[in-house]
């Protein structure tokens, strides 16, 4: 296979490499650090090993579908999460926003909202909804200004994703001014039975990496659970340390010790508490919206 790695010189390599036999099953995805031997200097004809897979920070994965029945990694070693939205036309699917969140918190990513079309409609609605989260957002519009988003996602690792309809290609290719191009060149790479997704790597122009994420539908949750997504924030994993073994910190639970952490504090907790239920309803949740 090809791949693409930066040499120790920072620069990027076009290596085709095979992956050694030890590694089993491991795959390798997008955003890796790997260890390579042989001729890794991308000359023609020439073939490297990758040898090491080396311990992922972070991870990405999408859920299983009808081509792959298995949950898989799909992106590696990302700082931030870039949940690309609209708020009208298409509605904001919440849903799908809910189970990005989740992904975010249980894969160790930063998430931050991309709100497209504002010039369409107000944004407020959807910051309202998670405001208990304290979730950055970036208002954006056709037109606008890509500095206030340049200036969170530079010299940075950034996952784009966002469902159809959403301006989040035009985003990316604002961001890369060639990345369609390099897209329709690179999607070709690597299909088969085994392949994870379509995503591919770009480099920022002011520096940084921004990944895409066209082939995926729908995160994958499969292996978060409710204790996971409480994990995320410090103040309410701290309090559920109070809960009784097995408690899944819903408003069904009647032992939870969340809801006694809430009526203790400031008005603040119920909201943050509600919005982290909500997160906890998409663990697990697969229909329309989701």
């Amino acid at each position: 296979m090809t791949v693409r790695v930066e040499g120790p010189d920072g620069a990027p390599v076009e290596v085709t490499a095979m992956r050694a036999r030890e590694l089993g099953r491991h795959g390798v995805v997008v955003g890796d650090r790997v260890r390579l031997v042989g001729d890794t200097t991308g000359r023609p004809d020439t073939l490297a090993r990758i040898v090491v897979i080396e311990e992922r920070a972070t991870s990405l994965r999408r859920t299983a579908d009808d081509t792959d029945p298995t949950e898989r990694v799909v992106v590696a070693n990302a700082e931030l999460l870039v949940v690309v939205t609209s708020v009208t036309d298409p509605e904001p699917a919440l849903g799908f926003l809910d189970r990005c969140l989740v992904a975010a918190f249980a894969g160790g990513l930063q998430p931050l909202f991309c709100l497209t079309k504002t010039d369409l409609a107000s944004a407020q609605p959807l910051l309202d909804r998670y405001a208990g989260l304290d979730v950055d957002a970036v208002p954006m519009s056709r037109e606008a200004p890509l500095e206030p988003l340049l200036d969170r996602i530079g010299g940075r690792t950034s996952v784009f994703v966002g469902q159809s309809g959403v301006g989040k290609s035009t985003l990316v290719n604002r961001l890369v001014p060639d990345a369609f191009r390099a897209t329709g060149d690179v999607s070709k790479i690597g299909k088969g039975r085994h392949t994870s997704s379509s995503a591919v790597l770009f480099d920022l122009p002011g520096g940084g990496t921004v990944i895409d994420t066209p082939g995926i539908r729908s995160l994958g949750l499969a292996h978060v659970t409710a204790d996971d997504v409480v994990a995320a924030f410090d103040d309410l994993a701290e309090a559920a340390v109070e809960c009784p073994p097995g408690c899944g910190h819903s408003s069904d639970d009647p032992d939870c010790a969340l809801d006694a952490w809430a009526a203790a504090g400031p008005d603040n907790r119920e909201e943050r508490l509600a919005s982290v239920r909500r997160l906890l309803g998409a663990v697990g949740q697969v229909g329309p919206g989701y």
